[in-house]
C-alpha cells in the first residue's frame, strides 16, 4: 500500500528500525524542493544523533530493548546511503555497480556486478550475481525502499564496492563493508559499556578498540569469509567468549509464554518486553523526524515510556 498512509507506516518502521536516518537537517548545495530534502534527509549512516539518541534509550530499560537498539546501530553501517522510505532517486542502483578486490591489488581491477530480479535464485557471490528488487519508474513504488534495488549485497560483511546513486549527483561511492562492520562491532561493545554504567558520557565515533583487538583476527576471518550467511561463525564466537551454549531460536517457546500469561502480566514476558522496547523505540524516532519538520512520517507521538 503505497497512499499517503501506508507510504507514512513504511517510513515509520524502516527508518526507525533498519535505515536510522544519520543527519535530519543536511544541506545541498543546489536549492531542491521540500519533498526531495524530506527523503534525502532521511539517508540512513552511522554516528548520527539519532543513533546516539537509539543508545541513549535503551540504557536502564530491558535486555530486548538492549538487543533492538544494537540491531539498529549496526544496520546504520550496514544500510549506509539507502533510507527508509520508498524513492527511486534515492535508494536505485544503476549499471554501473561494481565489486572491489581487498588491499593493494583493488585499482584497476574492478568486477561489475550484474543484478537479476529472480527471488527463487540464490546470490552467487563468485560469479558476482546478486537477486534485486524489480526496476520501476514510479519514486514511491515499494520496490524503491531501502537497499531492495541492490538485494542482500548492502549486508554481507565481505563485501566492498562502488556505485553512482542518484542523489549523489552520480558521483562515484566506495562501501567498504569489512572495515566499516569492524568499526560497527567496536562501536557495539562501547554502547554496551555506556549502557551497562562503566562509560557516563555516550559519544559517537567511538570504538572500543582494546576489547577488539585480542579477537581481531578471528572477527576480521568472519567479515571477510565470502558466505551468504554466517551465523554459525559467529555463533562458535560467541560460545568461545562467552563459555556458554546458545541455544538454538524457539519462536514457540516465546509465543507459548506471551499466550499463556496472564493478561496483566504479559508485558513481563519476552515478547511483552519486546513489544514494548519496540513502540519505544519507533516512538522516539518517529518523533524526532517529525520535529525536524519531515512529515514523511506523518503526525506523531513519541511512546518512549
Amino acid at each position: 500500500r503505497t497512499d499517503i498512509i501506508g507510504l507514512q507506516d513504511i517510513t515509520r518502521i524502516w527508518s526507525a528500525f533498519h535505515f536510522l536516518p544519520r543527519d535530519l537537517a543536511s544541506k545541498l548545495d543546489k536549492w531542491h524542493p521540500r519533498s526531495c530534502m524530506n527523503k534525502y534527509r532521511l539517508i540512513c549512516g552511522p554516528n548520527g544523533e539519532l543513533a546516539a539518541k537509539t543508545v541513549e534509550l535503551a540504557k536502564g530499560r530491558s535486555l530486548q530493548s538492549i538487543g533492538i537498539a544494537m540491531h539498529v546501530v549496526a544496520d546504520t553501517w550496514a544500510h549506509a546511503y539507502f533510507a527508509g522510505t520508498p524513492s527511486l532517486v534515492i535508494n536505485n542502483t544503476t549499471d554501473d555497480f561494481y565489486e572491489l578486490p581487498a588491499g593493494d591489488e583493488a585499482a584497476g581491477k574492478e568486477r561489475k556486478i550484474r543484478f537479476r530480479h529472480n527471488p527463487s535464485a540464490p546470490d552467487d557471490p563468485e560469479e558476482g550475481i546478486y537477486t534485486n528488487s524489480l526496476f520501476q519508474r514510479d519514486e514511491n513504488t515499494i520496490m524503491n525502499l531501502g537497499h531492495g534495488r541492490a538485494g542482500h549485497l548492502p549486508d554481507y560483511s565481505f563485501i566492498r564496492y562502488m556505485y553512482m546513486p542518484a542523489w549523489n549527483e552520480y558521483r562515484m561511492i566506495i562501501k567498504d563493508n569489512p572495515s566499516d562492520y569492524l568499526n560497527a562491532f567496536g562501536q557495539l561493545i562501547y554502547s554496551m559499556k555506556y549502557i551497562r554504567g562503566d562509560i557516563d558520557v555516550f559519544e559517537t565515533e567511538r570504538y572500543d578498540t582494546e576489547a577488539v583487538k585480542p579477537y581481531k583476527d578471528w572477527i576480521v576471518s568472519i567479515l571477510t569469509k565470502r558466505v551468504l550467511n554466517a551465523s554459525d561463525d559467529w555463533k562458535a564466537f560467541g560460545e568461545e567468549l562467552s563459555g556458554n551454549v546458545i541455544e538454538k531460536f524457539d519462536i514457540n517457546k516465546y509465543q507459548d509464554e506471551y499466550i499463556n500469561a496472564p493478561a496483566d502480566r504479559k508485558d513481563e514476558t519476552f515478547i511483552g518486553k519486546f513489544v514494548k522496547g519496540a513502540m519505544a523505540h519507533k516512538g522516539m524516532v518517529s518523533n524526532e523526524i517529525f520535529g525536524s519538520g519531515n512529515r514523511l512520517v506523518g503526525f506523531v507521538e513519541a511512546l518512549m515510556k
